[in-house]
């Protein structure tokens, strides 16, 4: 499975697949990547903002 597959699955982009293995330790594991994706871009988000202002 490609990085781009995976990161359009954690961010709900892409359905996953089916056919993948669901175990819980899988879940706890895509739980917390998605969170932490979702955090990274929120920051960067933020991080744009404050520059924009900071210019004017």
């Amino acid at each position: 499975m490609g990085f781009m597959t995976q990161l359009a699955e954690y961010l709900y982009i892409k359905k996953r697949d089916p056919n993948a293995p669901r175990t819980s330790w899988m879940r706890k594991m895509h739980w917390i990547n998605r969170v932490s994706i979702f955090m990274f871009l929120t920051a960067v988000i933020i991080m744009i903002i404050k520059l924009i202002l900071r210019k004017h």
